[in-house]
């Protein structure tokens, strides 16, 4: 294994690490169950939606209706899944559907995925309007019962980040296929003379990606207990933060599925680590911009000094 190999995993987690450390310097009473599960609260919608995006980024994409597609999904998770459960399921599979359709729609028709998601994204905000014109709703019963539970060892948001972690490690870097689709961002020529049609490949992988942002919307409702149509609307770039800060790259099928999770805890962290500092919240979005450029910039150092080698 080559160093640059090597520090795509290391990076995130000493990055998690060093602001961990501060916080807890900053605030001694965060090193404890609560304080964690305060800490991280938000982590586990927010990682599910890094994974959703990592999908698209996977296969040389980006995707830039994804915090309205959670939106939409925090919105039927709300109404119509809490009201009519079993019409709330085949909508959200719907949408799910519809996601490895525009998939390959993008690749049969040769479209620019960013203009096509970027236009996807008034659709899906649209249609969250459409279900919830005003903030409200409610998360059912079971789902928050799921998201509120208490592990004995570590907090629910500690313990489900571990879990997606390893399932998408297993599903993206273990298994033959998770092989196939990170070969279609590395090289989809190749991958197509060996006999693998493409477009379901990027079919599958835009579902993939539609199944996790549902998750993380229904995640997000169970944390919230309601929604509104623009309750997400920032997770379309958080997301891609998350993947480059996790070791990935927008092109050749460069992903980590545990350096994408470990992304979207620091992304998580740093956000409650900006409000011990009690900084405003008008300069807290360019301070977490700060700290993702400061991160991908160390990583440039070590990529340049490993080739170099």
């Amino acid at each position: 294994m080559t160093f640059l190999s090597r520090h795509r995993i290391i990076l995130p987690v000493v990055s998690l690490a060093v602001l961990l450390a501060a916080t807890f310097y900053m605030q001694p009473r965060a090193m404890s169950y609560f304080g964690l599960n305060l800490l991280f609260n938000l982590a586990v919608p927010i990682a599910l939606a890094t994974i959703a995006q990592m999908m698209i980024i996977m296969v040389n994409d980006i995707d830039l209706s994804l915090g309205a597609f959670v939106s939409l999904a925090a919105c039927v998770t709300a109404t119509f899944l809490n009201d009519t459960p079993m019409i709330g399921l085949l909508i959200l599979l719907a949408l799910i559907l519809s996601y490895a359709v525009l998939g390959a729609l993008i690749h049969a028709l040769e479209l620019p995925a960013i203009v096509v998601t970027l236009g996807m994204s008034f659709v899906w905000s649209g249609l969250a309007l459409f279900i919830l014109s005003s903030p409200g709703g409610a998360s059912p019963g079971w789902l928050r019962t799921l998201m509120t539970v208490k592990p004995p060892f570590a907090p629910m948001a500690v313990v489900a980040a571990v879990i997606i972690a390893g399932v998408t490690h297993l599903l993206i870097i273990r298994s033959g296929l998770g092989t196939v689709l990170r070969g279609v961002g590395g090289n989809a020529r190749s991958v197509e003379r060996a006999g693998w049609p493409v477009i379901r490949l990027k079919a599958l992988a835009y579902g993939l990606a539609g199944l996790f942002g549902v998750l993380a919307g229904m995640a997000l409702v169970g944390l919230t207990t309601s929604a509104d149509a623009n309750i997400a609307l920032r997770y379309t770039l958080l997301s891609i933060a998350g993947v480059i800060l996790g070791g990935g790259e927008f092109t050749g099928g460069k992903v980590s599925p545990v350096g994408a999770v470990i992304g979207a805890l620091t992304l998580t962290l740093a956000a409650s680590f900006l409000s011990f500092m009690r900084l405003s919240p008008d300069w807290q979005i360019g301070a977490q911009g700060a700290i993702l450029i400061l991160v991908l910039t160390a990583r440039l150092i070590f990529s340049r000094k490993g080739a170099e080698a």
